[in-house]
């Protein structure tokens, strides 16, 4: 088993390109179900949801192969309408999949998803959204059956403005006649670059970014290429571990304006932020005052994903913060291994209170789920002594390498293997 070795008090200074958001990568993969023709992805991050998604399309019948930093895949043949819970176990993100194989087949059975147990993530939002679309669904035995044949566009309203909901609802559109539109629909970036990719493969969409998005279905999708948007939770990571380590710090291949409920709080109070096009510059020295209040909300609010990261942050300021998560009623497991390493936070329902100490000490730790494995990561680049974090399986869901990268920033960092 692998896990990260990390010995506390250097430094970071350096520059740092961003990799792709795999949050884009994701729902942008499921969408090329809905292409007849060969799609392109430039920038191929190697995240492993990444590729045990590309493992579900090739299930599917779809071809894929990396040519250089891009991912090039062929949709033409695709002869397969089922999700096995083999495959849906590996990664959450399976669910996506649903919209996009009832938009080209019609017809669907998907395995309940796996991913992050940090809350209940209900997929009923999912269910009601494509039964607005005249689709029967079947939840039996673990399994949900799809049954698309009568599909036409119609109204969703979501009670909540979920991102998962959003996408898959936006994809089981492109393909379906008439006119579908998502009400309260979620935000993110995320859902732009996802309307972007699939606008350019032929289809009609607009309003991704706002409440209401609009979907006019057409008959197929063809070709494309398209770059997707990089990483904001992981720019949003390593801007915090340079606050915390103290140093400077670029970030290039960044969107500044997708951060900005971060950079708010942190810039002139934790550190200096300078932002010049797609370049994040931060500096820092010192120990920091502790941020207040912090709640995690749908964007453009603070991001739940970036939650435990800043958690590490507020255990080492000077100070008391209060972080309230609004979106995961259980996104708060990673508290006991911090507090293994000398943190003083206390929890109660959605709400922690973060007392800051001057130290914390290295410690044996494991990630509990990937955002709270990077939190731990993060902890032990300021810890006294040698920090072990194990089942580092769960952080490289979400990053390439978190090891190497840091480590190239100055990070006294490592995998190892241990029997």
């Amino acid at each position: 088993m692998d896990k990260i070795v990390v010995k506390g008090g250097n430094s970071l200074s350096g520059e740092l390109e961003v990799s792709s958001a795999k949050n884009s990568y994701l729902p942008i993969l499921a969408g090329a179900i809905l292409c007849s023709g060969e799609v392109i992805l430039h920038k191929y991050p190697k995240y492993d949801d990444v590729l045990n998604m590309i493992g579900i399309l090739e299930n599917l019948g779809g071809k894929s192969k990396v040519q250089g930093s891009s991912l090039i895949l062929d949709m033409t043949c695709l002869n397969g309408f089922e999700i096995p819970s083999n495959l849906a176990s590996l990664t959450r993100s399976s669910i996506f999949s649903l919209g996009s194989i009832l938009g080209r087949f019609k017809y669907a059975k998907v395995a309940y998803p796996g991913g992050c147990e940090i809350g209940a993530r209900p997929i009923d939002l999912h269910i009601k959204g494509l039964e607005a679309l005249n689709v029967k669904v079947i939840d039996r035995r673990g399994y949900l059956t799809c049954d698309g044949r009568n599909m036409r566009g119609g109204d969703v309203h979501l009670d909540f403005p979920s991102v998962g909901a959003t996408e898959n609802v936006m994809m089981a559109g492109v393909l379906t006649k008439g006119r579908t539109r998502i009400f309260n629909a979620a935000k993110e970036p995320e859902i732009v670059d996802l309307q972007n990719f699939l606008n350019k493969a032929g289809a009609k969409i607009r309003g991704a970014g706002t409440t209401t998005i609009v979907i006019d279905g057409v008959e197929k999708l063809g070709s494309v290429e398209y770059t997707p948007i990089s990483d904001r939770i992981i720019t949003g990571t390593y801007i915090i571990a340079t606050s915390m380590c103290g140093g400077d710090v670029t970030l290039t291949n960044t969107r500044p304006d997708h951060l900005q409920a971060l950079i708010s709080k942190l810039d002139n109070s934790c550190c200096k932020i300078k932002v010049k096009g797609d370049r994040i510059r931060v500096i820092s020295s010192g120990r920091h005052k502790s941020i207040n209040k912090i709640e995690t909300m749908p964007y453009p609010g603070f991001p739940t994903d970036l939650q435990p990261q800043i958690m590490a942050l507020e255990a080492i300021s000077n100070g008391t913060s209060v972080i309230v998560e609004n979106l995961f009623e259980t996104r708060f497991k990673h508290v006991s291994e911090l507090v293994k390493m000398g943190a003083q936070i206390l929890t109660e329902g959605r709400s922690a209170v973060i007392k800051g100490v001057e130290k914390l000490y290295g410690a044996e730790v494991a990630a509990t789920d990937l955002r709270g494995g990077a939190g731990l990561v993060l902890a032990g680049l300021v810890a006294d002594g040698y920090t072990v974090v194990s089942n580092i399986g769960q952080i490289k869901r979400g990053y390439e390498s978190i090891e190497t990268d840091l480590k190239k920033l100055g990070a006294d960092i490592r995998k190892v293997e241990f029997l």
